[in-house]
């Protein structure tokens, strides 16, 4: 224990210095009820106390100045320690200079007289009334002060019941980070560097704010940084992104207000909620200060709005009397071609210098999640690509720029980009995680690893280059700004210009490429829905998918407003495999083999390659879906990913040797889940989706 505290920070130091006052003048007032009438005893204690209340200013003083980077370790719970601290010194300074009123009274006055004098007697009372407050509020101090210095592992605990005095009421201006539109009624619409004055801080994460023209109504406080220094504005800024989010129904002034059900924000109240386990790991070292809990890993829990089989599905026009984005073509015999304002292709090639967590923490995945965000919403679903990494270099991830044959799509660096949305700050959010599991604990988890953001438009509103992008990384959430992933890099960079070229090029960072569209690559994108992300590798089996779609629902429906169930196997169920990327794999695989039989007149006549793609579906996936030998898909669980693999390609194995899936079907030893109609009938009205109204 002895080697922890010799390294113990400034922070560190700070805190015990204030304890050493606290005692002191815990002594001083002791001494100060039993001086009686003595004058010499008075001017004494007098002196002290004038000398210990300048001890307790400097102190604070010292501690307003203190930076999180100017620690050595990671500090858990730096700013609201550091909060605290500067709470308890201010009212020592105050108890001191209630002291001081009664201890500096002439000395030729009589303790009669000192009774009656209504200053004094005001003081001596706010004293006894602070002391039995302060020794409550010391024992408790002392006891978290202790267990965090000798045993920081063990902050869970404490930070659950610390959290409660964290509430400062105080009116204070403050200047929002971004813009925000107000969500429902009650909330305060602002744009970006506005001044708002903070009228009731609520703690369930939404304050009562005041704008210049005097509106008033609530606004989250992540969206909010304290109006002083900048680099006190960023540190509370990041610290009150911590605290927990729960959701009221009233307003301050009563009106009532409908319940958040925007998955944006429900997300970020969980991914909130687990900072308790991240600050534990960060002031055990085991993960750098830039990282956060994943946001677009907790809005894929949230539900399928974010799914990529989702977005597969047609939507509907505001009067949900036709589609919007399935339209047929009777020229051409097909769906009708929809070229969007973003339509491109990139590749990830690599990350470089992400920080390595430590070794408390096994990572079972890395990877990115990709989407389309404005800054504010998701308006896409979100993507994600496994990376690769080395034992002899883990701050280097790969990825595989072109995946083919029995690669998993998993791993396919390249993606294509689809969207109509005419937002002017919508652009490619790229964040960069892993999948964690906690080695004292067994807990799982998903930290975000860093984020970037490329516009796929420049300042004039003309599409950027096809070229090689490196992005930056930036520490925090997107919803976070100014964060950096790993201050250990800047505060060891020098004032030179070579210092700081040389610390550019070890700051974390993403490699992106944008390449140009071919004809026929552009011809298969706008044959897709106006608004997905998705793999190259299977780009043409959702062409299949959306083909047999505009047949079915707009060529071969005798009444185009007939909405009864369509018996479609195929149309059933195809979504899900995009949940499922090992049996999308097999499907790949599969298609590849049959399609390496057919002759060249046949690949060229469109009916065909879809009646055998029906048939081929049907021998691969189709039974695989519904067996219950197959174990359940488990995001970042390597054993339940390789007998997955294993059973799937000797499945596939039995099917080229019996020449179809029918054997399968009909063994006895085939176990299948019960049938529901869901397997075989397609619900136009349950699976197409209403008209978007982020587009």
């Amino acid at each position: 224990m002895s080697g922890r505290r010799g390294r113990a920070g400034p922070l560190q130091s700070a805190l015990r210095r204030g304890r050493e006052l606290r005692e002191q003048v815990n002594v001083l007032l002791q001494e100060s009820k039993e001086t009686g009438s003595d004058s010499e005893k008075k001017k004494n204690l007098s002196q002290r106390c004038l000398e210990l209340k300048k001890a307790v200013d400097e102190n604070a003083v010292v501690l307003q100045n203190l930076k999180k980077s100017d620690e050595p370790a990671p500090v858990g719970n730096y700013n609201q320690r550091k909060e605290e601290e500067e709470k308890q010194l201010s009212k020592l300074s105050q108890q001191l200079e209630k002291l001081a009123v009664i201890l500096s009274q002439d000395n030729a006055i009589r303790s009669s007289n000192m009774k009656n004098n209504p200053k004094t007697q005001k003081a001596k009372e706010e004293i006894k009334e602070e002391e039995e407050e302060e020794e409550e509020e010391d024992e408790s101090t002392e006891d978290d002060d202790d267990d965090e210095e000798e045993e920081e592992e063990e902050e869970d605990e404490d930070e659950d019941s610390d959290e409660d005095k964290l509430g400062d009421d105080s009116v204070m201006n403050y200047i929002t980070l971004g813009d925000f539109a107000a969500q429902q009624e009650g909330d305060l619409t602002f744009k970006k560097d506005e001044v708002l004055l903070i009228l009731e801080k609520k703690p369930d994460g939404w304050w009562l704010a005041e704008n210049s023209k005097g509106k008033k109504g609530l606004v989250p406080k992540t969206y909010l940084t304290i109006s002083t220094k900048e680099e006190e504005s960023r540190e509370t800024s990041k610290d009150e992104t911590e605290e927990d989010i729960e959701v009221t129904d009233e307003t301050e002034g009563g009106a009532k207000i409908m319940k958040r059900t925007d998955c944006h924000w429900s997300a970020v109240k969980k991914a909130i909620t687990e900072n308790n386990t991240l600050d534990a790991l960060t002031s055990m070292g085991a993960v750098p200060a830039g990282f956060r809990p994943s946001t677009l890993a907790q809005l894929l829990e949230e539900g399928v709005q974010f799914r990529a089989s989702y977005f597969l599905q047609p939507e509907l026009t505001p009067s949900n009397l036709s589609f919007r984005d399935l339209v047929w073509d009777p020229e051409k015999g097909t769906i009708q071609s929809r070229p969007t304002r973003i339509s491109l292709v990139l590749t990830l090639w690599n990350c470089k210098g992400i920080p390595f967590p430590g070794l408390s923490i096994q990572v079972l995945s890395r990877h990115v999640r990709l989407c389309l965000f404005d800054g504010n919403r998701i308006l896409s679903n979100i993507h994600t690509v496994r990376a690769m990494w080395q034992p002899k270099n883990p701050k280097t991830w790969t990825f595989s720029p072109r995946v083919t044959g029995i690669l998993p799509c998993l791993l396919d660096g390249d993606c294509f980009i689809r969207s109509n949305a005419s937002s002017p700050d919508i652009g490619i959010l790229f964040e960069l995680g892993i999948t964690y599991i906690r080695n004292s604990t067994g807990e799982r988890g998903e930290l975000s690893c860093g984020w970037a953001f490329l516009k796929p438009f420049d300042a004039s509103g003309l599409p950027v280059s096809s070229k090689t992008y490196e992005l930056l990384l930036n520490g925090g959430t997107p919803y976070e700004k100014g964060v950096e992933l790993d201050p250990s890099i800047s505060r060891r960079a020098g004032s030179s210009v070579f210092h700081h070229m040389i610390t550019l090029r070890k700051q974390p960072q993403l490699l992106v490429k944008l390449r140009s569209l071919s004809t026929q690559s552009k011809a298969i994108l706008n044959l897709l829905p106006e608004v997905l992300i998705g793999s190259m590798c299977y780009i043409h089996l959702l062409l299949f998918y959306r083909q047999i779609l505009g047949d079915v629902l707009l060529r071969d429906r005798l009444n185009i407003q007939n909405a009864d169930l369509i018996g479609h196997p195929v149309l059933a169920t195809f979504p899900k495999l995009l949940e499922q990327p090992d049996l999308m794999d097999a499907l790949r695989s599969a298609w590849a083999e049959k399609e390496s039989t057919l002759k060249r007149s046949e690949k060229r006549d469109r009916e065909f390659l879809k009646s055998v793609f029906v048939l081929v579906y049907h021998d691969s996936v189709f039974p695989l879906l519904q067996s219950m030998l197959l174990p359940e898909c488990k995001w970042a669980e390597e054993e339940s990913e390789g007998t997955r693999w294993r059973m799937i390609a000797d499945f596939l194995k039995k099917n080229r040797e019996r020449d179809g899936a029918l054997s399968f079907l009909l063994s006895s030893e085939s176990l299948h889940r019960a049938f529901d109609i869901t397997e075989i009938a397609y619900d136009v009205i349950g699976e197409a989706r209403g008209s978007s109204p982020l587009l």
